[in-house]
């Protein structure tokens, strides 16, 4: 039976990364994307045309009828679920003084409660001996000034991976979250200039950025054969903490 993986914000990005290494290791994958339907769908095409199996789905991951929709596409589609990346964000940034609340309360609903809706769909509809796997950030523990919305965001994931991990006794179902340090994504190159870059890149013992297919390793490994490794959070950053 083909294993069957939804990945969340699977058109760029560690997502997209993602969805291609868990294709590669034969999995079907669903690929939800917010709005950038041109990419995911180039996503998907380049996945089908390298000899996997693929289809995108739009969806906010904050909606939960999106959401359950999108799962729903995937059984029809595939025959289930299997594997669920949680991989959507947004990353706004800016100090608590001066941080506008609207952006706050954006940050929180796509990183937490959208984080929280998929994983309540992966707990109800994934088959035994499936993975959920969370994106939080090793931001958390690196405590960036202006990066206080987005780190209290993942902290949250991170809680929320280790009791889901216990609420799934019973149904061979690990739990676990990847931390990625600073990884050579859109999202995290945005605004920051050559030196800031370089600078980041010395702090890691490994003396580079991550890139979106280093996180993928890690995600495959749980997601497949780390059967034994549950509840717990992985800070993929090459040492930088």
């Amino acid at each position: 039976m083909t294993r069957v993986a939804i990945v969340t914000g699977g058109s760029r990005g560690i997502g997209r990364a993602a969805a291609e290494r868990l294709a590669a290791d034969g999995m079907a994958v669903v690929i939800v994307y917010a709005g950038n339907k041109v990419e995911a769908d180039k996503a998907a095409e380049e996945i089908k045309a390298a000899g996997g199996q693929a289809i995108a789905a739009q969806a906010d991951v904050a909606d939960e009828v999106a959401v359950a929709a999108a799962f729903d596409l995937a059984a029809e589609t595939f025959g289930g679920v299997d594997v669920v990346v949680n991989s959507a964000g947004i990353m706004p940034l800016g100090t608590v003084a001066d941080m506008d609340l609207e952006v706050f309360d954006r940050i929180q609903r796509t990183n937490g409660r959208g984080t929280f809706v998929v994983s309540q769909q992966a707990a109800r509809k994934l088959r035994n001996g499936g993975a959920i796997i969370n994106v939080s950030s090793s931001v958390v523990g690196l405590r960036f000034p202006q990066y206080g919305a987005y780190a209290m965001t993942k902290g949250g994931v991170e809680a929320l991976t280790l009791i889901l991990a216990r609420e799934l006794r019973g149904r061979d179902i690990t739990v676990n979250a990847v931390a990625p340090g600073p990884t050579a994504t859109a999202l995290f190159l945005e605004g920051k200039d050559e030196a800031t870059i370089d600078n980041l890149a010395k702090q890691a013992p490994l003396e580079r950025i991550g890139t979106p297919e280093d996180i993928a390793e890690v995600i495959s490994f749980l997601a497949g054969p780390a059967r034994w490794i549950n509840g717990q959070v992985v800070r993929a950053n090459g040492g930088i903490i």
